[in-house]
């Protein structure tokens, strides 16, 4: 065996090893790709870890994943890229499309199983505004940055729309690359040159999936268009897709109810890998008249439709991406992309509490699911699980 295929398939263990313990959100997922893929593989170098998560960052789809794949294509090209990609997503997906299976069954054999999950559901607040608190600490260091995530708040908490967001980012972006001249300046090597193909394959399917959906009606195909649309629509990672997802299948759909949302949301909260696995759960519940088949479809579908047109974006920047950060207004453009995803964040952690009940048992478990994770040690997962003990607790008791 070639040493070039040796560090391959070492690669490829290293994502799986990274797609099973990788608890704890983006920002653990950071520290462990820093320490296991920098540190002690050598694959890139950390200035180019920090490049390629600010580029993920910059565009729609799960930068966590869109990170992990960027990875790939630098060690070994697009095909080692894809096989990074299915890797990291299938355990997570797995596990939440079980979970619905699960979920389902309890709901069916026993009406009210879900009070387990109702100290988990306010919790899951909890865990979105610590990664917003992380985030804006570590990405937001200037007044102008500061002023740009006030901003995308209000205008994302009062508009809601996902039209909304993408034109924020534009916006944000704008309104600090002017600063450009602040940054060194970079030779340029050579012309800039632009591969389509990528990006003409992210549109086709965009644009072949609603014509499809629109042609057959079939649940199936809505599905993935569904899937697909929010994932070209969602920058910020997977807490700003959160309130997409409730208002277009619970709120719009009622393919969902409240409780069933925030209990996927907090289970994907607690298990490792990428939080768009939340995808997997709601996309097997919105089937689930199908049986156990439609379950399995409906996970799959979602996985899918979600994944890949940040994928194919990523495919398509990547490749031109040491050309284009040479020019100062785009890494000057990264500082307002950065502050407005923090904006996101927070407007996102209101608009999941809307559905709660404002009590202080919800107030006091958002807070202490925050006060865990800022001021101790534990892990995500068992914060998660002490919830759902606590509430299975609560059932045998009251």
């Amino acid at each position: 065996m070639s040493i070039k295929r040796v560090r391959y398939y070492l690669f490829l263990k290293d994502i799986l090893a990274l797609s099973l313990t990788a608890f704890g959100g983006p920002q653990a997922f950071l520290a462990m790709l820093l320490e296991r893929m920098v540190n002690q593989r050598g694959y890139i170098t950390e200035d180019e870890l920090w490049e390629l998560n600010a580029l993920c960052n910059m565009l729609p789809g799960p930068s966590s994943t869109q990170l992990v794949s960027a990875i790939g294509f630098r060690v070994g090209g697009p095909n080692l890229a894809y096989l990074a990609l299915l890797v990291w997503i299938i355990p997570a997906s797995l596990i939440m499309t079980g979970a619905a299976v699960l979920i389902y069954f309890l709901q069916e054999k026993t009406p009210g199983a879900l009070n387990f999950a109702k100290f988990i559901q306010p919790m899951a607040i909890g865990f979105i505004i610590f990664a917003a608190q992380k985030t804006i600490s570590k990405m937001v260091q200037t007044t102008e940055a500061m002023v740009l995530v006030l901003i995308s708040t209000f205008v994302a908490f009062f508009y809601s729309s996902p039209f909304v967001f993408p034109i924020l980012l534009l916006i944000g972006g704008l309104s600090t690359s002017i600063k450009y001249k602040k940054q060194p300046k970079l030779e340029q090597d050579a012309p800039l040159k632009i591969q389509w193909a990528n990006f003409y394959l992210w549109a086709g399917v965009l644009a072949g999936a609603a014509l499809l959906g629109a042609l057959t009606k079939f649940q199936s195909v809505l599905l993935f268009e569904n899937f697909y649309r929010n994932g070209s629509l969602i920058f910020g990672g997977g807490q700003v897709l959160v309130p997409y997802l409730y208002t277009e299948f619970v709120d719009f759909k009622h393919f969902l109810s409240s409780e069933e949302f925030l209990t996927g949301y907090a289970i994907s909260q607690g298990i490792p890998g990428p939080t768009f696995s939340i995808s997997s759960f709601v996309g097997a519940l919105s089937m689930r008249e199908y049986g156990l088949l439609g379950f399995l479809t409906g996970g799959l579908i979602a996985a899918a439709g979600i994944f890949l047109p940040g994928i194919f974006l990523i495919f398509f920047v990547i490749r031109f991406w040491d050309q284009l950060k040479k020019y100062r207004p785009v890494r000057a453009a990264l500082e307002g992309i950065n502050a407005v995803s923090c904006g996101m964040l927070i407007a996102a952690a209101y608009l999941l509490f809307e559905p709660l009940e404002a009590n202080l048992l919800n107030i006091f478990m958002i807070l202490t699911a925050y006060s865990l994770l800022q001021f101790t040690k534990i892990s995500s997962p068992w914060i998660i699980l002490g919830g759902i003990v606590l509430g299975i607790l609560n059932n045998l008791i009251f």
